[in-house]
């Protein structure tokens, strides 16, 4: 879809107000707000990702609104899914590599949600509206590992909290290129949309706190196995922060797409262990998963 322009005719308007008031009114304010998070918006041709921005009058705001997807993507499919973890409120999924959480332009059906849809019937939230029933977080395509989904609002209400608490421990495992030389670290870098090409993250001034902290488990010279804790759950965090200090993520084909892949379809980014307080029972809740056969087959490689 075209990116669509209008003209802001008063001062002092926050930027989120006036593209809810001023473009398709089908699109909810949240819809809104997603797409200025995602860079999708631009004022005087320039991408603002700050939704209280306040504009001037004149000011030409662009909204590049995506395409909608095809009904077909709102159906129950029959995927089979790995659940770690299921009660009456919420789902712990170990999501396999390849499969793409919710329906968007390119990717209508297959997905997560999809394999929802069948499994839980009508019993998932409706937060997040009608293509991302039962998300309240998500992981990239192809990182695999645990995630939750919720079955009503009630627990999606009380886990969103929690992730913006940073109250739910997320333990990742990643493989990335060279040598770790420090046993530990922390990232603490902001991420924002990299100015170069909106759907990339960077580390930008202007962007998001985002805090990484890792620790190297095993060094093979070329490439270092190590796990990492997330402060902060911003788009693409683990891969823009290792990428940022000099060791992207093995097989990352946005971050690394020129490096050696070990002959992976994607980036070596596994969810190894979800801790969380249970929303209704107060109870605390952790999980953890085996690392998946393609993370194990790289290490194997070098183990030989």
């Amino acid at each position: 879809m075209p990116v669509d322009t209008k003209v802001c005719d008063q001062d002092g308007v926050r930027l989120d107000s006036f593209v809810t008031g001023a473009f398709d009114s089908a699109y909810s304010r949240s819809f809104y707000k997603r797409l200025i998070d995602e860079g999708r918006i631009t004022v005087n041709g320039i991408v603002i990702t700050k939704a209280g921005t306040k504009l001037s009058a004149g000011d030409i705001v662009g909204a590049d609104i995506p395409a909608p997807v095809e009904d077909g993507s709102f159906v129950a499919q029959d995927i089979p899914l790995d659940i770690v973890y299921e009660d009456s409120d919420l789902l712990v999924i170990n999501k396999p590599q390849g499969m793409v959480v919710h329906p968007a332009a390119g990717h209508s059906d297959g997905t997560l949600v999809n394999a929802l849809l069948a499994h839980c019937k009508d019993d998932l939230s409706d937060i997040n509206g009608v293509l991302r029933p039962g998300i309240v977080h998500r992981i990239d395509k192809d990182t695999s590992g645990l995630m939750l989904a919720c079955k009503n609002n009630f627990t999606h209400l009380k886990l969103a909290d929690m992730l913006s608490r940073h109250e739910i421990v997320r333990e990742y495992r990643a493989l990335v290129y060279g040598y770790v030389k420090e046993d530990k670290g922390m990232i603490d870098a902001p991420i924002g949309r990299a100015s170069s090409d909106r759907r990339k993250m960077a580390v930008n001034k202007d962007g998001k706190s985002a805090v990484t902290h890792f620790e190297v488990l095993e060094r093979f010279g070329e490439i270092t196995d190590i796990k990492l804790l997330l402060e902060t759950g911003r788009t693409h965090q683990i891969r823009v922060h290792m990428s940022y200090i000099g060791h992207p993520v093995v097989g990352d084909p946005v971050y690394a797409p020129r490096r050696k892949n070990y002959g992976l379809s994607g980036q070596a980014l596994h969810s190894k262990a979800i801790t969380f307080v249970h929303p209704r029972t107060g109870e605390t809740m952790h999980f953890e998963c085996d690392l998946p056969d393609y993370y194990k087959a790289v290490i194997d490689s070098f183990k030989g």
